[in-house]
């Protein structure tokens, strides 16, 4: 792939983003959130495959997954008013019907766009299978990877607006903001087990998870720059004084730095 169509690219999806835009506040406020989103994870990906010294192309390819691996929440949160696929529609799966609707990739050669569509599919999956093809494999860890490094980043910084702002009633308020957890979810981190949404009923369930996260990470790269940024220690600090969920954040910090 050439830089040509990455910039091509990037025009179409600046114009299919703006076409959302309408008088809501409420979704304006998050599809611009969404829009900025978009833009680190491009710039968390160059960051993950500039560490792994991948080509040119592979870079160029790896950039064009980040550009659209959310282009399914426009649709979905102007329709629905929320980013739970659980309460809505998958939008990995969405996104690439999107790109097929608009014909995004058909100058794409065949294999390039598989991998740009699995990708794209998978990056929002509870976890991968262990024989995936093994360039769709790369490609969907380091967009898993990428868009996490920058979900960290956001929730650290969302979690500190106030309720009323039309950014954070959305990405703070799916949960009781209560200090209750869910005993089994303190089992899952215990375990190493991955944490299904479905089983989340408070907001520091949804803590527990984000820490969680740490198991399904893939890259060294990944690992330091959570490190650097302290972005568990933060998302800790969010979390009641409680000696499981002391003992559970141990654990989690001791894995990152193994890694």
């Amino acid at each position: 792939m050439e830089k040509q169509q990455l910039e091509d690219f990037r025009r179409w999806f600046a114009e299919y983003a703006d076409g959302f835009y309408k008088d809501d506040v409420f979704v304006n406020a998050n599809l611009k959130l969404k829009e900025e989103h978009t833009r680190r994870v491009c710039d968390e990906m160059n960051y993950l495959t500039e560490s792994l010294g991948l080509s040119a192309s592979q870079r160029v390819l790896a950039e064009t997954i980040a550009l659209f691996h959310d282009l399914g929440r426009y649709e979905q949160f102007t329709k629905y008013r929320t980013f739970s696929d659980a309460g809505s529609v998958p939008h990995g799966p969405l996104a690439v019907e999107v790109l097929d609707r608009g014909n995004v990739l058909v100058d794409i050669e065949p294999r390039r766009r598989t991998v740009i569509e699995q990708a794209i599919k998978l990056h929002a999956a509870r976890e991968l299978a262990d024989d995936l093809d093994e360039d769709i494999g790369l490609f969907a860890r380091l967009i898993r990877d990428a868009d996490k490094l920058d979900i960290y980043y956001l929730i650290t910084e969302v979690d500190t607006k106030p309720p009323d702002d039309p950014q954070a009633s959305v990405m703070i308020n799916w949960f009781p903001r209560d200090e209750s957890y869910s005993p089994r979810i303190i089992e899952a981190i215990r375990a190493r087990r991955h944490i299904d949404y479905a089983t989340l009923k408070t907001h520091i369930d949804m803590k527990l998870m984000q820490l969680a996260w740490v198991y399904d990470l893939n890259f060294p790269a990944t690992f330091a720059k959570i490190k650097r940024n302290q972005y568990l220690e933060k998302i800790i600090a969010m979390l009641p004084a409680d000696k499981d969920i002391a003992e559970a954040a141990r654990q989690v910090l001791a894995y990152r730095d193994e890694h």
